[in-house]
């Protein structure tokens, strides 16, 4: 009798003892409450509290489950909390943008928990909560938008939602680090409108495009007509003035020969006395009258009417010959 009673109070004592030692893994906590009140928070490692006394308190998590190819979220009540950053996939939500466009968006949320008290007592049902705030913050944030805006603005989108969830969610002793919009689905009429849209704008960037290379080509072509002109024009020009030069030096050589024949036609006059003038305007006349019966059909000649300076001229001519 002695010894089983000994093996009851063995056996009670192992009981009490296993109960009373909580083994904590790494990045997880408890919350201990003692008689229904707040004790403690337990750390990591060996944890000592009293059995039936001390007890850890039951909070929920969320779970998504996939049967016959669709999700299922399920929640679950754990008195283990999880400290390392937990991610939630949250289903398509309808949403209706600033231009009455409803449209499908799902998103995905990181968040941590900070503060295990609060996350137990603030807020009943956490992970329900949050996907709620998530829900309807998302709608106030793309009701803001235009369709267009929604669709080009991801990155300004996640960053209203985390500022948003991470400020709602503080007095839950929850951080939000980020979030991040999966799928946005506009209607099928929505999207059949933007592909037509896109592909009028790719017709029209080709076209401008064909355009500007086409203008480029009738630039260069002018220009390269402009320049060839202008050369032909220059030279024309350098020819007209070498030939100007040319006929000017002519003309030079011709009145510097005429002149030196002048000269020496004088100093001949000179020589005999005569008159040079009388010479050269008898000369002038024998020339015109030369000119005047060089014809094939001419039978009359015209003597002009001062006829005696003419013979007064080549009377003057002979004497300088007979001198």
């Amino acid at each position: 009798m002695e010894y089983v009673l000994l093996g009851l109070l063995a056996t009670i004592a192992i009981i009490l003892v296993s109960a009373g030692i909580k083994v904590v893994p790494q990045s997880e906590t408890r919350v201990i409450e003692r008689l229904g009140r707040f004790h403690s928070v337990l750390s990591p490692g060996i944890n000592i509290i009293w059995p039936f006394i001390d007890k850890p308190k039951m909070i929920y998590t969320r779970r998504v489950d996939t049967i016959g190819g669709r999700s299922i979220v399920r929640f679950t009540s754990t008195s283990a909390i999880d400290l390392r950053e937990q991610v939630y996939d949250f289903p398509s939500q309808q949403v209706i943008t600033k231009d009455n466009v409803t449209t499908e968006i799902n998103a995905l949320l990181y968040f941590q928990i900070v503060d295990p008290q609060k996350a137990v007592y603030e807020i009943d049902n956490l992970p329900n909560a949050i996907e709620k705030l998530t829900q309807t913050s998302l709608r106030n944030v793309i009701g803001e938008l235009e369709l267009d805006e929604t669709l080009t603005s991801r990155d300004t989108i996640n960053s209203k939602l985390q500022t948003i969830l991470d400020e709602a969610t503080n007095k839950w002793g929850v951080k939000v680090n980020r979030v991040e919009l999966q799928d946005i689905t506009p209607p099928e009429s929505v999207r059949v409108a933007m592909e037509k849209q896109m592909q009028a704008e790719r017709t029209r960037r080709a076209e401008i495009l064909k355009a500007e290379g086409e203008k480029q080509s009738l630039i260069l072509r002018s220009e390269g007509e402009k320049e060839s002109k202008i050369n032909q024009a220059e030279a024309v020009k350098q020819s007209e003035i070498l030939r100007a030069e040319g006929e000017s030096k002519a003309k030079i050589l011709m009145a510097q020969g005429e002149a030196e024949a002048i000269r020496r036609i004088t100093e001949t006059i000179n020589s005999t006395k005569t008159d040079p003038a009388s010479y050269l305007l008898a000369v002038k006349y024998i020339e015109t009258l030369n000119q005047m019966v060089s014809g094939k059909d001419n039978k009359t000649i015209y003597i002009p009417y001062e006829a005696s300076n003419l013979l007064s001229s080549i009377g003057s001519i002979k004497e300088i010959f007979n001198k």
